[in-house]
């Protein structure tokens, strides 16, 4: 199908079903047509053909930004950067979508535009705030969505809806043309189908942005993940602190997601999540709320009524705070960033359901406070403690509702997040071709595991991948006076062995130069061909050292030439 076929068979669905509760604004027919045909007509970009929606505290040009407010609507000539990168990459904006006002809910029912439902089930809500951006993916009127996520707003919608939601690194997505909620804390987030998807979206959008003063990109190093295609170590909370809030069949569901997760080569590690409890009460009980203030204080100060009573009732609670609350409770922030830092020198990764429950609108309209803070109950502290985010697919209750988990990691894990994600979902070709921030190092003597020189690796935050063979055309030699003993592989076009064992470990970038400088003559670092023809940097041997020593590929690796000499 061609792309303006696409987009003309979206409008033509949209002709047929109500605006509300799923959009508040649509780009013009008219419009969208004509950039897919402009599309058609280009050279193919990343993007190309790849219809999206945006949540509506995010510019549009030429569109009204409501934050799901209307008297506090505005239009601006010009998108938000985020946006427009999306427009540059190829991808088609259909329209604006609902939201709990000015992002303040996780329930997807503060918006005078409606309450929007969860796509299984009309009566229970579509979590919030991106709940229209949810629902106009899982309704397949769009090929992802944008929302935002100071609090798990990218998240919950997308656990209630059964699609992939990443909440990026703050700061790694410009929220430059964003509404704020709370400034220090927003990040804007993808929602999509799939992982692949996602990281299309993510990929095309990250990157600095001078007009975001809270624009940031990874140092050198802070976005290895060694973990990711070895055996990794993955964070549960206790079973005294997991809460499901009744939802028996959501607490099983988890336990079957973590057993999957340890089928994929994962080892769960019970940890203290009490921590980050405490960091997660910090954001609505905290002066955090007297930042959702400063965003809109004028607007409160002069249309207060005009706002959703639930929304400006919490707002408004910013006012109770001191100057003197925002700098205690940054210091007690600091206290539990650093009590995090115990829990993550124990796991990769940390996984918790997305939410521990869902409601019905009745609960919420019974208990709107309380039923939105239990839905934040595993996502609230992730922006505080500067943590990155994949929400994902985990299963259906009895009753056709959906189960979601939450994969977790450090700022700049985001690739790595969605590559764990995408493997857990079950789809057999590899997100990332390469491990994020990493390198692939073949080791064939004595840097293997539990030989002499394998600390210099682990030290270093080395992981072991695999163990494999080397293509056919390599020699080994055990090289005459070396301490500790070393073996020297070197190629020979000529000589179809069997290919030399080798262990292949993945370092960080940051770490391999000081590794490398380590390596003694006649040692280097070159590339190796695997038996599976992958290419990887390894030790090599110069040729003038081999004359003076003992070949030994007879015995197709160290190991086994170090068992021979013992017998």
């Amino acid at each position: 199908m061609k792309i303006s076929e696409k987009v003309a068979a979206i409008y033509d669905r949209l002709d047929g079903e109500p605006l509300n509760p799923v959009w508040i604004s649509l780009v013009p027919r008219a419009n969208a047509l004509a950039r897919a045909h402009e599309i058609e007509n280009s050279p193919m970009s990343v993007l190309a053909g790849m219809t999206f929606a945006v949540k509506d505290n995010i510019d549009v040009a030429g569109m009204p930004t409501t934050a799901g407010c209307p008297a506090y609507a505005y239009t601006l000539a010009s998108s938000a950067t985020v946006v427009q990168r999306l427009v540059n990459a190829g991808a088609i904006p259909i329209g604006k979508t609902n939201m709990d006002q000015f992002a303040t809910g996780l329930v997807g029912t503060r918006s005078p535009f409606g309450a929007c439902s969860s796509v299984y089930d009309e009566r229970y809500i579509s979590g919030g705030s991106s709940s229209g951006s949810a629902l106009a993916v899982a309704k397949g009127l769009v090929t992802f969505a944008l929302g935002t996520d100071t609090a798990g707003s990218g998240r919950v919608p997308a656990a209630f809806n059964n699609l992939i939601g990443l909440k990026p690194t703050r700061g790694l997505l410009s929220t430059s043309g964003v509404v704020p909620a709370c400034r220090t804390l927003d990040c804007v987030s993808v929602l999509a189908s799939n992982c692949l998807d996602a990281h299309k979206v993510w990929s095309a959008v990250k990157g600095f942005d001078p007009l975001d003063p809270f624009s940031r990109e990874p140092r050198a190093g802070e976005d290895a993940a060694p973990w990711l295609n070895a055996p990794f170590h993955f964070g549960v909370p206790r079973t005294e602190q997991l809460e499901f809030f009744g939802d028996e069949e959501a607490k099983a569901l988890y336990a079957k997601a973590v057993s999957r997760i340890e089928q994929i080569g994962g080892q769960k590690v019970e940890i203290d999540f009490s921590v980050f409890r405490s960091a997660a009460e910090l954001l609505y009980e905290g002066p955090w709320v007297a930042e959702r203030l400063a965003a809109i204080h004028s607007f409160v100060q002069n249309h207060s009524t005009e706002m959703n009573p639930v929304v400006r009732g919490i707002i408004a609670g910013g006012n109770r705070f001191t100057a003197v609350d925002a700098f205690q409770a940054e210091y007690r922030l600091l206290d539990l960033r650093r009590d995090a830092a115990k829990q993550w020198s124990t796991m990769d990764v940390l996984v918790l359901p997305t939410t521990g429950t869902i409601y019905t609108h009745e609960q919420v309209a019974a208990d709107p406070v309380k039923m939105n803070a239990n839905l934040g109950y595993y996502t609230n502290f992730v922006n505080l403690m500067d943590l990155a985010a994949v929400a994902a697919p985990a299963g259906f209750r009895s009753n056709g509702l959906p189960f979601g988990i939450s994969f977790i990691g450090p700022a700049f894990s985001d690739e790595a997040l969605l590559a764990l994600a995408h493997r857990y979902l079950g789809e057999q070709a590899p997100l990332l071709e390469r491990t994020p921030g990493c390198a692939n190092l073949a080791v064939v003597g004595a840097h293997l595991s539990g030989q002499p020189l394998n600390s210099q690796l682990t030290r270093r935050g080395a992981r072991l991948k695999k163990t494999c063979r080397t293509a056919p055309g390599y020699r080994l030699y055990a090289l005459a006076g070396s301490k500790p003993a070393k073996p020297g592989l070197a190629r020979d076009d000529e000589f179809q062995g069997p290919g030399i064992e080798v262990e292949v470990w993945t370092i960080p970038e940051d770490q391999f130069g000081s590794f490398t400088a380590e390596v003694p003559k006649p040692l280097g670092i070159g590339n190796v061909t695997l038996d599976s023809g992958e290419s990887v940097k390894s030790f090599i041997c110069e040729p003038y050292a081999l004359a003076s020593s003992t070949e030994i590929t007879q015995f197709g690796g160290w190991r086994a030439y170090l068992a021979s000499s013992k017998k």
